[in-house]
């Protein structure tokens, strides 16, 4: 997030606006997703405390676009949405499931991802290598 220096505000401030709006931009994601509030907040708790999360989310902010610059075992955000989209391919002929293609649900799921990732990359690393999106499996 690009912060421009506010005449009578000191750093500590500056960055306590920014922080206020990008949880106000998250929340707004996290509605738009149709996610409970309390789940949103808890994914916005982890993105505050992950610096590389929250740099991201501030590039996107502004940019429309992930920066890709932070990774968690060689893997961007832009690789977790390649893989969502392509893991949720499978859902393409059950109607019910179609809003997992939301823009702002995929966004969250990423973040999510990434934040688990964080804690515990092995398990996503062998489901992004072996779930390829595909109806059958590889032989």
């Amino acid at each position: 997030m690009k912060i421009r220096k506010v005449k009578g505000m000191d750093g500590r401030e500056q960055l306590e606006k920014a922080l206020e709006i990008l949880e106000g931009f998250w929340k707004r994601l996290a509605a738009e997703a149709g996610v409970d509030q309390a789940y949103g907040m808890e994914l916005w708790q982890g993105i505050r405390e992950s610096e590389g999360l929250l740099q991201e989310l501030s590039y996107y902010h502004d940019n429309g676009s992930f920066l890709c610059e932070y990774q968690v075992a060689g893997y961007t955000l832009a690789d977790i949405l390649v893989w969502q989209v392509d893991h949720f391919k499978l859902y393409m002929d059950r109607p019910e499931d179609m809003n997992r293609y939301k823009q702002a649900r995929l966004l969250l799921s990423s973040f999510d991802t990434m934040l688990q990732m964080e804690q515990d990359p092995a398990g996503f690393i062998e489901k992004m290598r072996s779930e390829t999106g595909q109806d059958i499996l590889n032989s």
